[in-house]
């Protein structure tokens, strides 16, 4: 994100900020936001090509870009990039085959330079199944110790089904985005 983009959202006090949520596919990107925003979870089917949804969090007002994730979606990603705050990257934990796929896309897409300035939540998904990896070794399965130190960075164990570390994650991007775009507050 671009100085101007600081500076003009502050100029206008906006409070508004822009989360962008990827992943693989049946990761949970749609459940979670949907979770988030108390909405019916009982029946979610695949998305194909974006969803948004605008909810009021804390003092802010969230517009969360939900991108589908199936492998041929996955190049139009980059259409979504553009004034990004927050990057919320969802995992499925219980999805140990897909790990090496998972960690390659992300660390394609942290290589975007319009992505650059946004803060990054990583959701690992899925804790409440059994055989699901714990955030830390979700963590070392993505490299994450590999990435630029510069960006701000979190990861988040939670169940888009039970609500589980979702608050907590949304919590800390929220906060950190706020700390670096709302610093005159």
């Amino acid at each position: 994100m671009g100085l101007l983009t600081i500076i003009r959202k502050v100029k206008k006090k906006e409070k508004e900020m822009r989360i962008l949520m990827v992943g693989l596919d049946n990761a949970g990107k749609t459940t979670i936001v949907k979770r988030v925003n108390g909405e019916d979870i009982s029946s979610i089917s695949p998305t194909l090509g974006f969803n948004i949804k605008s909810m009021q969090y804390k003092r802010y007002r969230l517009n969360i870009w939900d991108v589908g994730g199936q492998k041929t979606l996955r190049s139009y990603w980059r259409n979504y990039y553009e004034q990004t705050d927050g990057l919320v990257w969802v995992v499925d934990s219980s999805d140990l085959r897909r790990l090496e796929d998972c960690k390659q896309e992300l660390h394609g897409l942290l290589q975007e330079e319009r992505l650059s300035g946004a803060s990054l939540l990583i959701f690992a998904n899925k804790q409440d199944l059994g055989g699901s990896l714990e955030p830390e070794d979700i963590a070392k399965a993505l490299h994450l110790e590999s990435m630029d130190r510069s960006r701000h960075r979190n990861i988040v164990g939670c169940s888009a089904v039970t609500g589980d570390g979702l608050l907590s994650g949304f919590d800390w991007l929220v906060a950190d985005i706020g700390s670096r775009i709302y610093m005159l507050d």
